[in-house]
């Protein structure tokens, strides 16, 4: 969906995330007075990468979005 987004036609591309880790105290079920230490795991960015040979995280765009090619009127 992303590589037909941006109208890319060529290559392998793969989805990558840039991850944030963050940490605090939650608070437990059922009364909710007891916290815990806890780790959240962020995503800060979804975006894709062009890779130079495919791989299983990949797609190739031209099959996934190929170009078009203008029709010829006769």
């Amino acid at each position: 969906m992303l590589v037909k987004k941006q109208g890319i036609h060529e290559g392998f591309w793969g989805i990558f995330f840039e991850l944030g880790l963050s940490a605090g105290s939650v608070p437990t079920a059922p009364n909710g007075t007891t916290v815990i230490p806890a780790a959240m795991v962020l995503i800060n960015k979804v975006g894709i990468l062009k890779f130079d040979q495919p791989n299983s995280l990949t797609v190739d765009a031209a099959k996934v979005n190929p170009a078009t090619t203008p029709s010829v009127s006769a």
